[in-house]
C-alpha cells in the first residue's frame, strides 16, 4: 500500500473577512476552520500533513501545535507556489498528496477516502474532487470529452456560454501522485492576469505530458462550501450546525427546536434528553442520559451527569452531578461541582465551589471559594464573603447545618457539622457543632417613633382620601 500524505492550505489573509484574525480561525460551531480540516484529515491516517502558512501563520501553529508540520509562504503568489512551499518536507516522497483549503471546514474524512480510493482505482496521477452545483457561477467549470475524461478546467471569466451552462464545478481538492506533482509545479508559470503561480495549472502540464486526469463527483455539494468573508462564515456554520443536530437527533436526543439550538462540534449528549430552544452548547460539553437543558441555557465546558434538570441558566467549566437541578437564572461558574440530588434555585451564583449531596440552594444566594457538605439548607439571600480586596479565602459548612437567610459567611471561615446559623447574621468566627450563631443586633422597639416619619403622614393622607371617598 502506498502512503498518503495531505498538503492544507492556510496562508491566505482574508481580507474579504475584514479581521484582524486570520481567516482559517475563523470559528464554526465552537472550532477554527482549519481545525475542522485537520480533524477530518486526521480520520484518515495519513502518514504526513503539513499546512502551508503565511503571513500570521504562528497564530495557526498555536492552534494545530503538534497535530500537522508546517510550510511558510512567505509571500502569497497563488495556490501553486503554496504548494510548492511544502517541497522540502515531501518533495523526495512517494505516494499520493492530498491538496485541501484551510477554509473548507464541511469537508468530511468519508469524502476524503472515497476521492482517495477512486484515485487509486483510476490509477491516476491527478484526480480532482467535483460537485454538482446549484448555480455555478463563479466556480471552475470541469469539461469532460465524449468518454466522460477531464478535458479541462476552465474559470469563469473564460467560459464560452455551452461550459458556463456546465453544473460541475472544481472544489479546490485535489489527489496527486506526490512527485508528479512537484514535479509539474517547477513548471508552471506566472503568465497571467495576476501574474500567480496556479494549481490547476498542474492538471494541464499532466495532461499535455500524457498523464491520466481523473474527476470524482462528491455526493453532497455543500460539504465544497470555501469561506471567503462573513456571509459564507455563516452559511457554513448553519450548515455545520444542521450535521450536528442531526447526528444527535439520531442517536436519541431530543431537540425541540433544531433550526434554534445551537451545539458545538465537540459536545455529547446522552440518549433521551431533551434539549429546548434557545441552548447554546459551547465546547467539550458532555450532557448525559434522561437530562432536560431548558430553554436559553447556555453551558461551556461543563460535565452533566444523568437525570439533570438545567432552567435557564448559564453554566461554564461546572458539574453536575446525577438527579441534580438548577435554576432558573442561575449561573455556575467555573469549578463549580453540585453534586446528587443537589438543588441550585433561581439567582444563585457558584464559583470554585464544591456542594454536597442533597443540599438545597434555593434562591438569590452567592457561594464562592467554598466547600458545603451533605443536607445542608442554604436560606435565600446569603452570602459567602470570600474577598478581602486582595486575597480569596475558603469557608466550609458541615453536613446537616442550616445557614438562615440573609446571613453573611465571612471567609476563612468553618462551620461544623449540625451547626446552625440564625438569619440575618454575619459570621466571622469558627461555629462549633451544634452549636447556633447568631451575630445580629438585638431589636429595641422604640415606642411612638412611627409617627415621626414621613410615611406617617403619608398614610394619613391616603386613609383620610379612602373616607371621603366612601
Amino acid at each position: 500500500m502506498s502512503a498518503n500524505y495531505a498538503v492544507v492550505l492556510a496562508a491566505g489573509q482574508g481580507t474579504r473577512m475584514k479581521s484582524k484574525l486570520y481567516k482559517v480561525l475563523h470559528p464554526v460551531c465552537g472550532k477554527s476552520m482549519v481545525e475542522h480540516v485537520v480533524g477530518q484529515i486526521e480520520k484518515l491516517n495519513l502518514q504526513q500533513i503539513v499546512t502551508v502558512i503565511g503571513y500570521g501563520g504562528n497564530q495557526v501553529k498555536e492552534v494545530l501545535r503538534q497535530r500537522t508540520e508546517f510550510a511558510v509562504q512567505e509571500e502569497q503568489l497563488g495556490t501553486g507556489h503554496a504548494v510548492l512551499q511544502a517541497e522540502p518536507l515531501l518533495g523526495e516522497k512517494q505516494g499520493t498528496t492530498l491538496i485541501i483549503c484551510g477554509d473548507t471546514p464541511l469537508f468530511t474524512a468519508e469524502t476524503l477516502t472515497e476521492l482517495f480510493d477512486y484515485h487509486q482505482q483510476q490509477r491516476a496521477v491527478a484526480t480532482i474532487l467535483t460537485a454538482i452545483a446549484p448555480d455555478p457561477t463563479g466556480y471552475g467549470r470541469i469539461i469532460r470529452d465524449r468518454q466522460g475524461n477531464v478535458a479541462k478546467i476552465v474559470e469563469q471569466k473564460d467560459t464560452t456560454p455551452a461550459e458556463a451552462a456546465v453544473a460541475e464545478i472544481n472544489t479546490g481538492v485535489y489527489c496527486f501522485d506526490n512527485q508528479a506533482l512537484f514535479q509539474a509545479l517547477h513548471q508552471v508559470t506566472n503568465d497571467n492576469a495576476q501574474h500567480e503561480y496556479y494549481l490547476t495549472d498542474v492538471i494541464e502540464i499532466c495532461q499535455k505530458a500524457a498523464q491520466k486526469v481523473a474527476a470524482f463527483t462528491m455526493k453532497d455539494f455543500n460539504e465544497s462550501m470555501g469561506v471567503n468573508d462573513r456571509v459564507a462564515l455563516s452559511k457554513a456554520t448553519a450548515l455545520m450546525r444542521q450535521r450536528i443536530n442531526e447526528k444527535h437527533m439520531r442517536n436519541g436526543v431530543t431537540l425541540i427546536d433544531p433550526q434554534n439550538t445551537y451545539i458545538d462540534s465537540e459536545v455529547k449528549i446522552g440518549a433521551d434528553t431533551v434539549v429546548e430552544p434557545g441552548v447554546v452548547l459551547k465546547g467539550e460539553t458532555i450532557i448525559g442520559e434522561n437530562c432536560l437543558i431548558g430553554a436559553h441555557s447556555q453551558l461551556s465546558d461543563s460535565l452533566i451527569s444523568d437525570n439533570v434538570t438545567i432552567t435557564a441558566s448559564v453554566l461554564e467549566n461546572a458539574q453536575m452531578a446525577t438527579g441534580s437541578n438548577i435554576g432558573p437564572y442561575s449561573h455556575l461558574r467555573p469549578q463549580a461541582k453540585i453534586g446528587e440530588r443537589v438543588h441550585i434555585g433561581n439567582f444563585v451564583e457558584v464559583k470554585k465551589a464544591e456542594i454536597g449531596a442533597d443540599t438545597k440552594v434555593g434562591h438569590l444566594t452567592y457561594v464562592g471559594d467554598a466547600t458545603l457538605g451533605r443536607q445542608i439548607n442554604v436560606g435565600c439571600g446569603c452570602v459567602f464573603v470570600n474577598y478581602d480586596g486582595i486575597n480569596k479565602h475558603h469557608t466550609t459548612v458541615g453536613d446537616y447545618s442550616f445557614i438562615g437567610s440573609a446571613s453573611n459567611m465571612v471567609a476563612p471561615l468553618r462551620i461544623a457539622d449540625h451547626a446552625y446559623v440564625a438569619a440575618g447574621s454575619t459570621i466571622t468566627n469558627d461555629v462549633a457543632a451544634h452549636d447556633m450563631a447568631i451575630a445580629r443586633g438585638r431589636q429595641v422597639n422604640k415606642a411612638g417613633y412611627y409617627d415621626r416619619y414621613p410615611v406617617a403622614k403619608a398614610a394619613q393622607q391616603t386613609e383620610q382620601a379612602e373616607k371621603n371617598s366612601k
